[in-house]
Protein backbone atom coordinates (compact mmCIF):
# COMPACT_ATOMS: atom_id res chain seq x y z
CA UNK A 1 0.00 0.00 0.00
CA UNK A 2 1.44 3.36 -1.04
CA UNK A 3 2.33 5.30 2.13
CA UNK A 4 2.50 8.77 0.55
CA UNK A 5 -1.15 9.56 1.32
CA UNK A 6 -0.56 13.30 1.70
CA UNK A 7 0.33 13.59 -1.99
CA UNK A 8 -2.85 11.97 -3.26
CA UNK A 9 -6.01 13.66 -4.46
CA UNK A 10 -9.25 13.28 -2.51
CA UNK A 11 -10.59 11.13 -5.33
CA UNK A 12 -7.65 8.74 -5.02
CA UNK A 13 -7.85 8.68 -1.22
CA UNK A 14 -11.52 7.72 -1.08
CA UNK A 15 -11.02 5.15 -3.83
CA UNK A 16 -8.23 3.46 -1.88
CA UNK A 17 -10.19 3.57 1.36
CA UNK A 18 -13.15 1.98 -0.41
CA UNK A 19 -10.93 -0.72 -1.90
CA UNK A 20 -9.64 -1.56 1.56
CA UNK A 21 -13.13 -1.55 3.05
CA UNK A 22 -14.35 -3.96 0.38
CA UNK A 23 -12.10 -6.67 1.83
CA UNK A 24 -13.63 -6.51 5.32
CA UNK A 25 -16.75 -8.55 4.60
CA UNK A 26 -14.56 -11.32 3.17
CA UNK A 27 -12.46 -11.33 6.35
CA UNK A 28 -15.60 -11.56 8.47
CA UNK A 29 -17.00 -14.38 6.34
CA UNK A 30 -13.93 -16.46 7.14
CA UNK A 31 -14.94 -16.21 10.81
CA UNK A 32 -18.43 -17.66 10.37
CA UNK A 33 -17.67 -20.89 12.31
CA UNK A 34 -16.37 -18.84 15.28
CA UNK A 35 -19.24 -16.36 15.06
CA UNK A 36 -21.77 -19.17 14.94
CA UNK A 37 -20.40 -20.76 18.12
CA UNK A 38 -20.46 -17.48 20.04
CA UNK A 39 -23.99 -16.61 18.93
CA UNK A 40 -25.22 -20.03 20.05
CA UNK A 41 -23.75 -19.36 23.49
CA UNK A 42 -25.23 -15.85 23.64
CA UNK A 43 -28.66 -17.22 22.70
CA UNK A 44 -28.39 -19.94 25.33
CA UNK A 45 -27.60 -17.32 27.99
CA UNK A 46 -30.30 -14.84 26.95
CA UNK A 47 -32.91 -17.59 26.68
CA UNK A 48 -32.30 -18.34 30.35
CA UNK A 49 -32.81 -14.66 31.24
CA UNK A 50 -29.09 -13.99 31.46
CA UNK A 51 -27.42 -10.88 30.09
CA UNK A 52 -24.95 -10.04 27.34
CA UNK A 53 -22.12 -7.65 28.20
CA UNK A 54 -19.78 -5.98 25.72
CA UNK A 55 -16.59 -4.53 27.15
CA UNK A 56 -13.90 -2.59 25.34
CA UNK A 57 -11.79 0.56 25.15
CA UNK A 58 -11.79 3.40 22.64
CA UNK A 59 -13.45 2.61 19.32
CA UNK A 60 -14.10 -0.98 20.35
CA UNK A 61 -15.87 0.11 23.51
CA UNK A 62 -17.96 2.66 21.62
CA UNK A 63 -19.03 0.04 19.08
CA UNK A 64 -20.18 -2.26 21.87
CA UNK A 65 -22.18 0.53 23.46
CA UNK A 66 -23.71 1.38 20.08
CA UNK A 67 -24.87 -2.17 19.49
CA UNK A 68 -26.22 -2.52 23.03
CA UNK A 69 -28.08 0.79 22.87
CA UNK A 70 -29.85 -0.21 19.65
CA UNK A 71 -31.29 -3.44 21.06
CA UNK A 72 -34.13 -1.92 23.16
CA UNK A 73 -35.66 0.27 20.42
CA UNK A 74 -35.15 -2.34 17.71
CA UNK A 75 -36.22 -5.48 19.53
CA UNK A 76 -38.26 -4.14 22.46
CA UNK A 77 -36.02 -5.68 25.12
CA UNK A 78 -35.08 -4.08 28.41
CA UNK A 79 -31.97 -1.91 28.41
CA UNK A 80 -30.57 -4.27 31.03
CA UNK A 81 -30.38 -7.25 28.65
CA UNK A 82 -27.50 -6.13 26.42
CA UNK A 83 -25.04 -3.82 28.17
CA UNK A 84 -22.04 -2.00 26.76
CA UNK A 85 -19.13 -0.95 28.98
CA UNK A 86 -16.20 1.24 27.95
CA UNK A 87 -12.88 1.85 29.70
CA UNK A 88 -13.02 5.27 31.32
CA UNK A 89 -16.79 5.22 31.78
CA UNK A 90 -19.43 7.22 29.97
CA UNK A 91 -17.09 10.21 29.55
CA UNK A 92 -14.97 8.04 27.25
CA UNK A 93 -17.83 7.63 24.80
CA UNK A 94 -17.18 11.14 23.46
CA UNK A 95 -13.62 11.86 24.55
CA UNK A 96 -10.62 9.60 25.07
CA UNK A 97 -9.73 9.01 28.71
CA UNK A 98 -5.99 8.71 29.02
CA UNK A 99 -4.59 5.39 30.23
CA UNK A 100 -8.06 3.98 30.98
CA UNK A 101 -7.39 0.96 28.78
CA UNK A 102 -4.20 0.10 30.70
CA UNK A 103 -5.90 -0.91 33.95
CA UNK A 104 -5.90 -4.61 34.77
CA UNK A 105 -8.53 -4.32 37.51
CA UNK A 106 -11.03 -1.66 36.45
CA UNK A 107 -12.86 -3.82 33.90
CA UNK A 108 -13.89 -6.37 36.50
CA UNK A 109 -14.84 -3.57 38.90
CA UNK A 110 -17.03 -2.05 36.19
CA UNK A 111 -18.78 -5.39 35.66
CA UNK A 112 -19.39 -5.82 39.37
CA UNK A 113 -21.49 -2.64 39.36
CA UNK A 114 -24.01 -4.70 37.37
CA UNK A 115 -23.79 -7.68 39.73
CA UNK A 116 -22.29 -9.83 36.99
CA UNK A 117 -22.75 -13.55 37.60
CA UNK A 118 -22.37 -16.97 36.01
CA UNK A 119 -25.73 -16.64 34.25
CA UNK A 120 -24.27 -13.89 32.02
CA UNK A 121 -21.89 -13.79 29.04
CA UNK A 122 -19.15 -11.21 28.46
CA UNK A 123 -17.68 -10.36 25.06
CA UNK A 124 -14.38 -8.48 25.05
CA UNK A 125 -13.80 -6.24 22.04
CA UNK A 126 -10.27 -5.13 21.13
CA UNK A 127 -8.77 -4.78 17.67
CA UNK A 128 -5.26 -5.50 18.92
CA UNK A 129 -6.40 -8.27 21.21
CA UNK A 130 -3.96 -7.00 23.82
CA UNK A 131 -5.82 -4.23 25.67
CA UNK A 132 -5.13 -4.85 29.39
CA UNK A 133 -8.55 -3.54 30.47
CA UNK A 134 -10.26 -6.12 28.26
CA UNK A 135 -7.91 -9.11 28.54
CA UNK A 136 -7.79 -8.95 32.35
CA UNK A 137 -11.57 -8.74 32.53
CA UNK A 138 -12.06 -11.80 30.35
CA UNK A 139 -9.55 -13.77 32.41
CA UNK A 140 -11.33 -12.76 35.62
CA UNK A 141 -14.69 -13.76 34.17
CA UNK A 142 -13.27 -17.16 33.25
CA UNK A 143 -12.09 -17.66 36.83
CA UNK A 144 -15.59 -16.82 38.09
CA UNK A 145 -17.35 -19.30 35.78
CA UNK A 146 -18.75 -16.63 33.47
CA UNK A 147 -18.95 -17.42 29.75
CA UNK A 148 -16.62 -15.30 27.62
CA UNK A 149 -16.17 -14.41 23.98
CA UNK A 150 -14.15 -11.84 22.09
CA UNK A 151 -13.88 -9.95 18.83
CA UNK A 152 -10.35 -9.09 17.75
CA UNK A 153 -8.40 -8.53 14.56
CA UNK A 154 -4.98 -9.81 15.59
CA UNK A 155 -4.03 -13.45 15.15
CA UNK A 156 -2.97 -15.40 18.24
CA UNK A 157 -3.65 -12.43 20.49
CA UNK A 158 -3.80 -12.66 24.31
CA UNK A 159 -7.52 -11.87 24.16
CA UNK A 160 -8.28 -14.62 21.64
CA UNK A 161 -6.32 -17.08 23.77
CA UNK A 162 -8.20 -16.02 26.90
CA UNK A 163 -11.77 -16.06 25.58
CA UNK A 164 -13.77 -19.28 25.53
CA UNK A 165 -15.46 -18.28 22.26
CA UNK A 166 -12.94 -16.17 20.30
CA UNK A 167 -13.58 -14.44 16.99
CA UNK A 168 -10.53 -13.20 15.09
CA UNK A 169 -11.17 -11.25 11.89
CA UNK A 170 -7.86 -10.64 10.13
CA UNK A 171 -8.41 -7.45 8.14
CA UNK A 172 -4.79 -6.55 7.42
CA UNK A 173 -3.04 -3.16 7.63
CA UNK A 174 -5.20 -0.07 7.92
CA UNK A 175 -5.24 2.67 5.28
CA UNK A 176 -3.83 4.93 7.99
CA UNK A 177 -1.47 2.72 9.97
CA UNK A 178 -2.82 1.90 13.41
CA UNK A 179 -6.19 3.60 12.86
CA UNK A 180 -8.27 0.63 13.92
CA UNK A 181 -11.46 2.68 13.73
CA UNK A 182 -11.30 1.88 10.01
CA UNK A 183 -11.23 -1.74 8.77
CA UNK A 184 -10.96 -3.30 12.23
CA UNK A 185 -13.81 -1.14 13.49
CA UNK A 186 -15.92 -2.02 10.47
CA UNK A 187 -15.29 -5.73 11.01
CA UNK A 188 -16.23 -5.43 14.68
CA UNK A 189 -19.43 -3.58 13.78
CA UNK A 190 -20.42 -6.25 11.24
CA UNK A 191 -19.85 -9.02 13.77
CA UNK A 192 -21.73 -7.20 16.52
CA UNK A 193 -24.67 -6.78 14.13
CA UNK A 194 -24.63 -10.53 13.55
CA UNK A 195 -24.45 -11.41 17.23
CA UNK A 196 -27.28 -9.20 18.50
CA UNK A 197 -29.56 -9.58 15.48
CA UNK A 198 -29.20 -13.37 15.27
CA UNK A 199 -29.77 -13.80 18.99
CA UNK A 200 -32.84 -11.56 18.97
CA UNK A 201 -34.30 -13.37 15.96
CA UNK A 202 -33.79 -16.70 17.74
CA UNK A 203 -35.51 -15.25 20.80
CA UNK A 204 -38.57 -14.43 18.69
CA UNK A 205 -38.34 -10.65 18.49
CA UNK A 206 -38.70 -10.61 14.69
CA UNK A 207 -41.57 -11.82 12.49
CA UNK A 208 -40.30 -12.62 9.01
CA UNK A 209 -38.02 -9.64 8.54
CA UNK A 210 -40.13 -7.23 10.58
CA UNK A 211 -39.37 -5.66 13.95
CA UNK A 212 -42.63 -6.49 15.67
CA UNK A 213 -41.31 -5.69 19.15
CA UNK A 214 -39.75 -2.32 18.30
CA UNK A 215 -40.53 0.57 20.61
CA UNK A 216 -42.77 3.12 18.91
CA UNK A 217 -40.82 6.13 20.12
CA UNK A 218 -41.15 8.48 17.14
CA UNK A 219 -43.35 9.19 14.12
CA UNK A 220 -41.11 7.25 11.74
CA UNK A 221 -41.42 4.07 13.79
CA UNK A 222 -45.16 4.52 14.20
CA UNK A 223 -45.52 4.80 10.43
CA UNK A 224 -43.40 1.69 10.02
CA UNK A 225 -45.59 -0.14 12.52
CA UNK A 226 -48.71 0.87 10.62
CA UNK A 227 -47.17 -0.43 7.41
CA UNK A 228 -46.39 -3.76 9.04
CA UNK A 229 -49.99 -4.14 10.19
CA UNK A 230 -51.34 -3.23 6.76
CA UNK A 231 -49.18 -5.92 5.18
CA UNK A 232 -49.57 -8.63 7.81
CA UNK A 233 -53.31 -8.21 8.36
CA UNK A 234 -54.29 -6.94 4.89
CA UNK A 235 -56.05 -3.93 6.37
CA UNK A 236 -56.39 -0.26 5.45
CA UNK A 237 -54.23 2.52 6.84
CA UNK A 238 -57.05 3.93 9.04
CA UNK A 239 -57.56 0.51 10.62
CA UNK A 240 -53.83 0.12 11.15
CA UNK A 241 -53.66 3.54 12.78
CA UNK A 242 -56.50 2.61 15.13
CA UNK A 243 -54.80 -0.64 16.14
CA UNK A 244 -51.49 1.08 16.85
CA UNK A 245 -53.25 3.81 18.80
CA UNK A 246 -55.03 1.16 20.85
CA UNK A 247 -52.12 -1.21 21.49
CA UNK A 248 -48.98 0.90 20.90
CA UNK A 249 -47.29 -2.39 20.01
CA UNK A 250 -47.05 -4.27 16.73
CA UNK A 251 -47.01 -7.76 18.20
CA UNK A 252 -50.09 -7.16 20.33
CA UNK A 253 -51.94 -5.50 17.47
CA UNK A 254 -51.29 -8.48 15.17
CA UNK A 255 -52.70 -10.87 17.75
Amino acid sequence: MDSSKEKKSIENIISEINNEDSTVAISVRKCFPQINLLIKKVFEILKKDGRLFYIGAGTSGRLGILDASECPPTFGVSDGIVIGIIAGGDNAIRKAVEFAEDSTTQGWEDLQKFKINSNDVVIGIAASGATPYVVSTILECNSKGIATGCITCNENSPLAKAAQFPITAIVGPEFVTGSTRMKAGTAQKLILNMISTSAMIQLGHVLGNKMIDMKLSNDKLIERAEGILMEELSISLPKAKNLIKKHNNVRTAIK
